[in-house]
């Protein structure tokens, strides 16, 4: 485990959890960022990763940003440090989660919403209340209108209202709710059941998913197919799946 002032990061055969640890409800300052991003750029060029976790320790998942560096002489340094967050997340090429208890607003959110896929404990909280204090959140005015819609994200933004978690999943940003004896295991279950492919071919499985977003239709198809038949189909693992699946065993993975 590797563990900073304000994170804890733990990888296990390929699954790698970074837990915000700074109590009591994981509020991100600058230093807490600057931490994150070192963690996320250690993780980032790792051939034999899967799979990226993000938790929060104690009672919350993250509540927000400190409203001090927010101010004059902080706010510079802070948006460039926390955008530089989303630029990380981005350019991962596996899957990342979200496990989300307890409170999940503002700068918690959008950490949150950046992620593939979360998963939320059913008396988890979200929101983005920026607008009661006077700002509003840069990150989640780009990325809640392809989740949600630009009216819902318009709502969400302008009214600071706190979601549950299952209203959170009626809306379509939060993927999974289990109750909260449950969170843990059902994090894990879908992190393992991640893990137990082929690095290589998870990342061309998002990579398909995400290259393509956003263009027509025929260049879409074009462009999957091209990378299906000219990537895809030229690694040893695909032929090992082949194989494996033949000789009625498991595949022995060799991330090539």
């Amino acid at each position: 485990m590797t563990e900073l002032k304000n994170i804890q990061i733990e990888t296990s055969d390929g699954v790698a959890k970074i837990t915000l640890s700074r109590p009591k409800h994981n509020v991100f300052d600058i230093e807490m960022m600057r931490d994150l991003n070192a963690g996320l750029e250690n993780l980032l060029n790792d051939p034999q990763l899967k799979c990226l976790v993000f938790l929060g320790k104690g009672p919350s998942f993250c509540a927000g940003v400190e409203v001090n560096d927010h101010k004059p002489e902080k706010v510079d340094d802070m948006i460039a440090t926390f955008n530089r967050i989303f630029e990380l997340i981005d350019r991962f090429e596996v899957p990342t989660i979200a496990g989300v208890h307890g409170a999940c607003l503002g700068g918690g959110l959008e950490l949150a919403i950046a992620c593939d896929i979360i998963v939320a404990a059913d008396r988890a909280i979200f929101g983005q209340p920026e607008i009661k204090l006077g700002f509003f959140p840069p990150y989640a005015a780009i990325r809640l209108p392809s989740l949600v819609g630009q009216a819902k994200a318009i709502e969400i933004c302008t009214t600071g209202k706190r979601y549950t978690a299952k209203e959170a999943k009626s809306m379509g940003f939060v993927s999974h709710t289990v109750e909260d004896e449950m969170f843990s295991e059902a994090v894990d279950k879908i992190a393992n059941e991640i893990q137990v492919s082929s690095p290589l071919i998870i990342r061309l499985n998002k990579r398909a998913v995400k290259q393509h977003i956003g263009m027509e239709f025929s260049e879409a198809l074009q462009g999957v197919g091209d990378l299906f038949l000219n990537t895809l189909m030229k690694t040893e693992d695909t032929f090992e799946g082949i194989r494996s699946f033949e000789e009625k065993r498991k595949p022995v993975w060799k991330n090539r």
